[in-house]
């Protein structure tokens, strides 16, 4: 008789040598991915840095710094917008040579990113077993695929700096109650202001020396700067603060706020004002109420998570690399999924776990690398337009009334989850 063929061994789960290579093929395949998503960003070519840079030569040799301008095909012309604390820091980059100024920037955005994916990704492995280096580097892929990523490190902008300075502050030395608890918060603010809705969480959380603190360094810093350049200082908080067309046109694409969503409405002319401050009055209001419960219930990451994309909803001008919150809003969501292991939380689970790709998937394809809206003004002419125009505002504002909040962490190394109906709830 012939003898019968012998089929190769099975892979299984017990198999440690097929997990490890399907762990680096689909690490390696995702890094493959890389390169194709950020070929469209290329041609923004350091755009913002190098107009960062361009401002720092005009007033190194004694221009008023926020007369620089320089013209812009898309936007009319773009000026030097950033508090006189900012030029404080980015002036010694001028005395680089621009493609060493790109390679620090860059190196300094990467590391940012590893830095912090460590810090939200971590207490998620230790949780619930996940094999540590695996989903530490694949996170760190991801978080480089998402668009507002991508668009920081192809403009050259200094966002990670800031979430780098929020999350080592809201993170740690806030909730451990460190002496220098709210000096991230305030130094962010003074250079870029969004971050001063941290303040505001802050206070809303009752942590009166920490929002002290914050405000503090904000103001000391901003002190500073006016001692070292008084006139562009003034300048800046008495008359260019207030003009918000120096930033850019509020209809385009690339501006996911609130703000934006009306100008897409009525462009050419301004939306009405007064509905705008209702809506962000109505949206702050509500977001911060839920933050500030998250931070009572011992959980700092979704009360921050839950002011970054108020913040983003509220500012007048939200260019799409500001919108770094749907990075902690997946990890969170991701937590929540692994945590609703009950039988009777099989429906939960799939919406979380659905939820947290839906996102992911959104925000790597984004709302302007792959769709060409033109240099002309953007309207919203109908419910597809009004969709495609405003992914991340809508995604934001549902987070901001879906995101789970947890409680009882590190009770037993398990995380309670509420603000979520259960599978019950849900019949």
């Amino acid at each position: 008789m012939p003898a019968e063929p012998v089929a190769p061994p099975a892979v299984t789960e017990d198999d440690p040598g097929g997990r490890t290579v399907r762990r680096v093929v689909a690490v390696v395949a995702l890094g493959a991915v890389l390169p194709a998503l950020y070929l469209p960003g290329l041609v923004h070519n350091f755009f913002d840095l190098k107009i960062y840079m361009s401002a720092m030569d005009w007033w190194r040799v004694g221009h008023p710094l926020y007369d620089y301008v320089q013209p812009d095909r898309v936007q009319g012309e773009l000026y030097f917008t950033y508090p006189p604390f900012s030029a404080l820091l980015l002036w010694p980059f001028g005395l680089l040579r621009l493609g060493a100024t790109v390679a620090i920037f860059t190196a300094l955005t990467v590391l940012a990113v590893v830095l912090t994916t460590r810090w939200l990704v971590a207490p998620v492995i230790d949780r619930h077993g996940l094999p540590r280096t695996f989903t530490l580097v694949t996170a760190v892929l991801l978080v480089l695929a998402v668009e507002g990523i991508r668009e920081t490190i192809t403009f050259g902008q200094i966002n990670m700096l800031l979430v780098v300075l929020i999350l080592a502050d809201l993170l740690f030395a806030v909730p451990q109650a460190r002496r220098w608890a709210g000096v991230g918060v305030g130094l962010a603010t003074a250079l870029k202001l969004f971050p001063g809705i941290f303040i505001v969480y802050l206070l809303a959380t009752r942590r009166w020396r920490a929002a002290v603190v914050a405000s503090a360094t904000a103001a000391a810093a901003t002190l500073l700067a006016a001692a070292i350049a008084p006139r562009d200082s003034w300048r800046f908080w008495t008359h260019e603060l207030w003009t918000t067309e120096r930033v850019g046109r509020t209809d385009i694409v690339g501006n996911q706020s609130l703000f934006g969503l009306l100008s897409r409405f009525t462009a050419p002319e301004k939306p009405d004002r007064l509905l705008w401050l209702l809506l962000v009055a109505a949206v702050a209001g509500y977001g911060l109420w839920r933050a500030a419960r998250a931070a009572r219930a011992g959980d700092p990451l979704t009360g921050l998570t839950l002011t970054g994309l108020v913040g983003s909803l509220a500012s007048p001008i939200t260019w799409t690399h500001h919108i770094y919150w749907f990075v902690p809003a997946v990890v969170l969501l991701a937590d929540a999924a692994l945590s609703a292991n009950r039988p009777d939380e099989a429906r939960r689970r799939r919406w979380l776990a659905g939820l947290a790709l839906g996102i992911t998937a959104l925000t790597i394809y984004g709302v302007v690398t792959f769709q060409a809206w033109g240099a002309g003004l953007v309207r919203t002419h109908n419910p597809v337009d009004f969709v495609l125009q405003n992914t991340y505002v809508l995604l934001s504002l549902l987070l901001l009334a879906a995101l789970p909040v947890r409680s009882g962490l590190g009770a037993e190394n398990r995380t309670n989850w509420t603000d979520l109906p259960s599978s019950h709830d849900r019949r």
